[in-house]
């Protein structure tokens, strides 16, 4: 029986060995003994280059193992499961934790241990030991140079990198005698402190550690050499001409009684172990390991053979999988060893030891031959490579696997010991391996996307191709084009932006015969090369999964498929899978569901690749547009839209008849009830909390299994939704219709529902993000190099959104079985009444908060209608600077988010904290205040300005109490306003305001900013009702703190003109005098100002002044000017006194507008005077009266100045006429 007559009730999930990051990789180099018998080692930490191109026997040899297998601790976990390969030429161990799930508490074991060995090692002489008493690992290796190193590690060198750190000495070496005239073949690791290495002459080599070396200096290991034969036997056989038949391997020759596959156990006995070998002579030996006695010998078959007849009966020295070892209890265990001679045979021992150290061992089924079928019937091409044995309740189950080259098929099958039928009566079950290569379809005139944007997402799909298999297959392709590596654009672009480069340049558009541009040859020749390169892809990938073992985990029952490159995890098939992968042999019950599956995908199998488009194109609009119109309208315009009618043949219709039965009659309500049943996993769904969630690793298959299953589910979905459509519109008589035995709208609505899920996972397993790299993972968290904490490239990972934002929640129910778990962790999730909600908002949320607003725009369709879903569709246009969008959300969503909830869910994954849920959900004016905070973020001043005045609008209203609200969404106005120069809002916003100190502050921020900006007509035409004084003020103290009156905010002027918008003429006069003394004081009374010889800025100052104070009457053309302080001096006591009644008075007039009538005056000027008068008598600085006619005075006097300096008139006495006045 081939594999085409088995049933698939398994499949494998094919995930890549990359780490997490490059930052994760960790180096540690074991230098080469030195003479003093001490080995030191080194740590540093590696960072792999990016995008650097190898070519392809560098790419296999730092990339595929030669060796690899998976090592499950017995008394320990966390990590439980190691991964070990062996890895360029035998240089390198790498070592990384392989567990699927954790407890809820521990951390990830992230980090990949390379071990750089001097001398290549041999891989089938390494060993692992897991000790009872502590928490550790132990590794063994011996090398080619015949060194026995010992490592050792403590669990949390796999967390952190400051445990690598603090490694010292791990690795212990030690040159063992034993190895002096014998070779090594291969290794067993009975404990942390025994080994037991076989030797080429049949013998054994036990090692006990020396507990006394630490104290003593001594050797590290004890060695003890057993023999099949006795001493004598084993000299004769060094003898020339003497020795025994041998087998000549890697250049020794070896005895016929050597080892080549072994295992060991201890039947429950603490006292001793049991060395199970299968030798090269075909026979099994059992050794007792304390004694170094054989207690049975026998062949693996249990043959009475020959002796004579040696050369029929020998096994390889490359086979070293031949035997396995389940423990039953004490003193008994199930032995399974493999015969590879001929066809290949399996063999069942039970054995049995006592305490006295004799074993039996006895053929559990002497009258039945075990001999497993190859794939294709045939075992010349097929070899059995590997195996392993799996309890159950009711009998063991054995797994093995073929090889043919670098291609392998997996296969099972579950033995009952008491079937009365024969034990192995149930037949073989096989395990799917989908290996189909997908292409990328031609782009057609329908297609939205060109082919380039087609190949990269099939190339760059996650999980498809590691990154450096990607680097090298371009590297290749480049060396093909005769590209150098110099100049191929590479540079600082990503790897795809690279690839486009360099495939782009091998097509140009050129003209057609008709002197168009044809852009079809253009097309197919750049369609040509992405094929060319996607080859080349895909035979590097095909070495990545050469099967190199096959690990049972006997904890929790998980299969895997160990790679070069790659591992393969085994899980259960769901009924889905079942069903279609059997479709052609499909179970009893399942046969009509079969058929119609069938029907479907063979149906759009006929379809062209622009008729699948077509159809998709039509099926988008129909998963995003709500509809009002009835089913049957909406079957008929997606029927319309897809158009698959134009290309169905009689030959296609006549096959779904075929499988259907005419007028379809096999398709009932009823089956499409089953149909959708397998869409589903029977269990119960996971409501209590999750105990056990997976590890990183674990997600990585989570991610794979969802992957396949959201890709098989959506293309069985879309091949019925097809059909069904078809189905209806193909039958014409109403009677015979398809909608008169089922009701066709709801199972319409079915297939749209599940297939809308579906879009939105497969949109999460493909879309990847770049994340920080945990923290244990970074370079800053136990560099061991300075240099490469400075690489903030390197402190992230690529995951994808669906392990961003889904991962964290699952994990399996039962971390005992997953075999089985992990295929309900992916239906579930793909499941359409699913327990995993996918809520797109809270995807949006997430997404944001990782700054990819881009992406998160991408989930725009699947969002809801809801307030808090559109108020996230404005957060993600509000991040991407488009205000206008964001704005039409924003309101959308307002009076949805401002209403109370009661018990209201905050989920938003971190996006939004406790202050702004606090001012949703609680009145208009609290949520736009929080929208007005989300603009002000963003700078969009005038956007600010527009929700702060609605908000302002709501918090104003009768009944709302919020004078906090109030003066933050005012603050935030005014500033807005400010900012966009809407001086008439801030101004506005300005009087509204209570808080009097704020007023205040916002005032002179307003009068500072316009007066900067040159907006001073604007400021002295605002009225500032109620704050005119404090207007002037402002403004006489910013002119009183100016000096360079010329360059600096012109501060005077802008005070002259507001006070002589408010008729204010002897104020503004005194403010020109003040700036007239600062044009003097910076020497501007010299430097003419345009044609006019006397046209200076003092001279049209006075001016000024004059006219300022020409617009008053004569009793109140003055002002009061501070006196300089060389002229105070000058001046007497009873002159500042008469000054100081002067000014008095002169302030009383200029302060007091009730004066309005002549024969009032005198009444308010004494008044005036004895008010003012001891206050202005105690002044400081003394202040002088200023005339009209004074001011005349004095511009004529700079006038003739300025004519004397002209005509060159200098005078350089005191009593000159001309006196030159240089102060």
């Amino acid at each position: 029986m081939s594999s085409r007559d088995m049933q698939y009730l398994y499949k494998e999930t094919r995930l890549d060995l990359e780490p997490a990051s490059a930052s994760s990789v960790v180096q540690l180099r074991i230098a080469p003994q030195s003479t003093a018998n001490r080995l030191s080692s080194a740590l540093r930490s590696s960072i792999s280059g990016k995008g650097v191109g190898e070519d392809e026997s560098a790419w296999q040899g730092k990339h595929l193992a030669t060796a690899s297998s998976i090592f499950d601790r017995k008394h320990h976990g966390s990590p439980r499961s190691i991964l070990w390969r062996v890895l360029e030429n035998g240089t390198v161990l790498s070592l990384q934790a392989a567990d699927i799930c954790k407890k809820q508490k521990e951390a990830d074991a992230n980090l990949v241990l390379h071990i750089r060995f001097s001398s290549p090692i041999r891989p089938s002489c390494i060993g692992f030991a897991d000790p009872e008493d502590h928490d550790a690992l132990y590794v063994f290796v011996i090398d080619q140079g015949n060194q026995l190193h010992s490592l050792a590690f403590r669990p949390d060198v796999f967390r952190k990198r400051t445990a690598v750190e603090g490694l010292g000495d791990f690795c212990k070496s030690y040159s063992p005698p034993g190895f002096g005239f014998k070779h090594p073949h291969r290794l067993v690791a009975v404990s942390p402190n025994q080994l037991i290495v076989t030797m080429h002459d049949g013998g054994i080599l036990r090692f006990d550690k020396n507990r006394s070396h630490d104290a003593n200096g001594g050797n590290l290991w004890k060695e003890t050499i057993y023999n099949v034969a006795g001493w004598g036997q084993s000299l004769r056989g060094l003898v020339p001409f003497q020795r025994n038949p041998t087998i000549k391997y890697d250049k020794i020759n070896m005895e016929l009684t050597a080892a080549v596959s072994t295992a060991v156990t201890n039947m429950g006995h603490e006292e001793t172990s049991f060395l199970f070998t299968i030798c090269l002579d075909h026979r099994m030996r059992v050794w007792d390991v304390q004694s170094g006695q054989i207690l049975y010998t026998g062949d693996i078959l249990d043959l009475g053979r020959d002796p004579q007849d040696v050369g029929k009966w020998k096994i390889e020295p490359t086979q070293q999988n031949l035997i396995r070892i389940l423990d039953r209890g004490r003193g008994q265990c199930l032995v399974v060893t493999f015969s590879p001679i001929g066809a290949g045979e399996f063999k069942f021992w039970q054995v049995k030891a006592n305490d006295q150290g004799s074993v039996h061992v006895a053929d559990m089924f002497p009258h039945d031959k075990l001999v497993p079928p190859s794939p294709s019937g045939s075992s010349d091409i097929w070899t059995m490579a590997d195996f392993a044995v799996a309890e159950h309740d009711h009998g063991p189950q054995l797994w093995i696997i073929w090889k043919a080259n670098i291609i392998h098929r997996v296969q099972t099958l579950q033995i009952f010991p008491r079937n009365d039928t024969g034990p192995f009566a149930d037949g073989w079950r096989s395990v799917f391996a989908d290996n189909t290569v997908p292409t990328a379809q031609v782009s057609g005139p329908c297609d939205p996307a060109d082919s380039t944007e087609k190949w990269l997402e099939l190339i760059f799909f996650p999980g498809r191709f590691s990154k450096a298999t990607i680097d090298t297959a371009f590297a290749m392709y480049q060396k093909g084009l005769g590209t150098p590596k110099d100049a191929s654009a590479k540079g600082t672009k990503s790897i795809a932006e690279a690839i486009c480069s360099v495939l782009g340049s091998t097509s140009t558009l050129e003209r057609n015969s008709a002197g168009g541009m044809d852009y079809e040859q253009f097309r197919s020749t750049s369609e040509t090369q992405w094929r060319r390169f996607y080859r080349l892809l895909v035979e590097l990938e095909k070495q990545r999964g050469e099967a190199l073992s096959l690990v049972l985990d006997v904890g929790t029952g998980m299969i895997w498929v160990v790679c070069s490159d790659c591992s393969a995890a085994i899980r259960q098939s769901s009924n889905l899978d079942r069903v279609c992968h059997n479709i052609q042999s499909p179970d009893k019950d399942d046969e009509d569901v079969a058929s119609l599956v069938s029907a479907g995908l063979n149906f759009i199998g006929n379809f062209s690749d622009n008729m699948l488009q077509l159809s998709k194109a039509a099926l988008q609009a129909e998963l995003f547009e709500d509809s009002a119109k009835p089913d049957d309208e909406r079957i008929q315009q997606f029927f319309d839209k897809a158009g698959f009618w134009r290309q169905i043949t009689d030959q296609d219709c006549a096959e779904v008849v075929d499988a259907l039965g005419p007028n379809f009659r096999i398709v009932t309500a009823r089956l499409y009830e089953d149909l959708l049943d397998l869409f589903s996993t029977p269990g119960e769904p996971n409501g209590h909390e999750l105990e056990h969630p997976f590890t990183h690793f674990g997600r990585k298959i989570a991610l794979r299994a969802v992957q396949e299953t959201a890709e098989l589910h959506w293309q069985i979905l879309f091949s019925q939704l097809l059909l069904l459509v078809h189905m209806e519109l193909e039958i014409e008589n109403e009677d015979e219709a398809l909608h008169s035995r089922l009701d066709l709208g709801r199972v319409y609505r079915q297939l749209v529902a599940a297939l809308r899920r579906l879009e939105l996972i497969k949109w999460l397993v493909k879309t990847q993000i770049s994340v920080p790299a945990p923290k244990a993972d970074r370079i800053g968290s136990g560099s061991f190099s300075p240099s490469l904490s400075k690489r903030p490239s390197d402190e992230g990972h690529t995951i994808t959104a669906f392990e961003g934002i889904v991962g964290h929640l699952l994990g399996p129910t039962d971390p005992e079985h997953l075999l089985l778990a992990i295929t309900e962790v992916a239906v579930d999730v793909c499941a359409p009444e699913s327990p995993t909600e996918l809520v797109p908002y809270l995807q949006q949320c997430w997404l944001l908060k990782q700054d990819r607003p881009d992406l998160a725009l991408e989930l725009g369709p699947f969002s809801g209608q809801d307030p808090f879903s559109t108020y996230i569709q404005g957060r993600v246009f509000l991040s991407l600077r488009d205000y206008d969008a964001a704005t039409i959300y924003f309101e959308k969503a307002s009076l949805g988010l401002s209403i109370s909830v009661k018990n209201l869910e905050r989920h938003s994954s971190s996006l939004l904290d406790d202050t702004e849920w606090n001012l949703l959900n609680s009145g208009l004016p609290n949520y736009y205040s929080h929208i007005v905070n989300l603009f002000d973020r963003q700078k969009a001043h005038s956007f600010v300005a527009r929700f702060a005045r609605i908000a302002l609008q709501f918090a104003h209203a009768p009944g709302h109490d919020g004078a906090a609200v109030r003066t933050e969404l005012q603050s935030r106005l005014f500033s807005a306003a400010t900012a966009i120069a809407h001086y008439d809002v801030a101004h506005s916003t300005l009087l509204s305001m209570s808080d009097e100190v704020l007023q205040h502050s916002y005032l002179r921020r307003l009068i500072e900013k316009m007066s900067e900006t040159g907006q001073n007509a604007e400021l002295v035409s605002l009225p500032f009702s109620g704050l005119q004084n404090k207007v002037d003020d402002i403004l006489l103290e910013k002119c009183r703190g100016v000096r360079d009156v010329i360059n600096d905010t012109p501060y005077h002027q802008i005070l002259y003109a507001w006070r002589i918008a408010h008729n204010d003429y002897r104020g503004g006069a005194a403010i020109l005098l003040d700036r007239l003394q600062k044009l003097r004081a910076i020497g501007e009374a010299d430097k003419l100002g345009g044609d006019d010889s006397l046209d200076t800025q003092v001279t049209r100052q006075y001016l000024l002044l004059i006219n300022a104070l020409s617009c008053v009457t004569s009793k109140e053309a003055y002002i009061l000017e501070d006196m300089p302080p060389e002229e105070d001096g000058e001046q007497g006591g009873g002159d500042k006194e008469d000054d100081g009644k002067l000014e008095e008075l002169a302030r009383a007039l200029d302060e007091d507008q009730t004066a309005v009538s002549s024969r009032d005056e005198d009444k308010v000027l004494k008044e005036a005077m004895k008010k003012f008068s001891r206050a202005y008598v105690e002044q400081a600085e003394p202040r002088r009266i200023v005339t009209l006619p004074d001011l005349r005075k004095q511009y004529q006097q700079e006038l003739d100045r300025i004519v004397a300096i002209q005509n060159n008139q200098f005078g350089f006495a005191a009593d000159d006429d001309v006196v030159m006045n240089f102060a």
